[in-house]
């Protein structure tokens, strides 16, 4: 739905996905809305020590925020913080940005995707409740259970912003004869295709190929991210299929993960 031809939108709930220094004392701010998708705005005189805006408009604050002007960067008139703010740390903060990266580069300027819009909100609700957990947990029990529930949440925030534009993966069924996925067979997902059960291809074709348990297909069709082992596979698996969407260019947050 391309909106940017209208004149004025009024208090539309938001999240800044992005934000940087734009002239003397403005922003140019890249906001995720339910109604109206990722949307460019000009928060004029936001970094003035007088302007309230700089301060509501930080990333992971769910705001509501109204605009005006035609083209392709109205101007934000006014923005209200609706009182959620998620404190991400660490490795969270990092896998919001993560998340925030990958919709600025896989979601359409003006594009409306509700439903995402949701999963968003959840998804940086659930970095923030591992944030408050870490902070009352200590040891290596307690790193390791932070790392398994963050890369689960990533990996399922992956798989339906996938599925919202149109890349859903085929993690139920062999893509080649439709029988359902069985948990002990060893599959070769192929890319824009599905699983195939790898015994059904030639050894030839083998090499190379992303292999992957039954077990983890099956848990991450059902969202039960809590092993290990599946994680491993599913990641390897989700990076696959978003390098199909995201071309060459890396992701920066890819590159402040791996220098932690």
């Amino acid at each position: 739905m391309n909106t940017h031809h209208r004149a004025r939108v009024l208090l539309q709930p938001a999240y800044v996905l992005h934000r940087r220094a734009f002239r003397d004392s403005s922003l140019l701010v890249e906001l995720f809305t339910p109604q109206y998708g990722r949307v460019g705005v000009v928060a004029r005189a936001a970094r003035q020590s007088s302007s309230r805006l700089g301060g509501v408009l930080q990333p992971f604050r769910s705001v509501f925020i109204s605009w005006s002007g035609s083209g392709e960067l109205p101007s934000v008139s006014t923005a209200e913080a609706d009182g959620t703010h998620h404190w991400l740390t660490g490795q969270a903060l990092m896998g919001g940005f993560y998340l925030n990266e990958l919709l600025m580069r896989l979601v359409h300027r003006f594009d409306a995707h509700p439903d995402l819009y949701m999963v968003y909100h959840e998804t940086v609700q659930a970095l923030g409740v591992i944030c408050r957990h870490q902070a009352v947990e200590d040891g290596r029990t307690g790193v390791e259970a932070f790392s398994i529930k963050l890369e689960g949440i990533l990996r399922l925030f992956e798989k339906r912003l996938l599925e919202e534009i149109g890349y859903g993966l085929v993690l139920e069924h062999d893509a080649e004869c439709g029988q359902p996925i069985e948990a002990h067979q060893l599959y070769i997902y192929r890319p824009l295709q599905g699983p195939v059960r790898m015994d059904m291809i030639p050894r030839g074709e083998r090499s190379r190929r992303l292999i992957i348990r039954g077990q983890s297909l099956l848990d991450l069709a059902e969202g039960r991210l809590e092993n290990k082992a599946s994680l491993r596979e599913i990641k390897s698996l989700m990076r696959a299929a978003l390098a199909e969407q995201l071309g060459d260019r890396p992701l920066n947050s890819r590159r402040l993960f791996a220098s932690q």
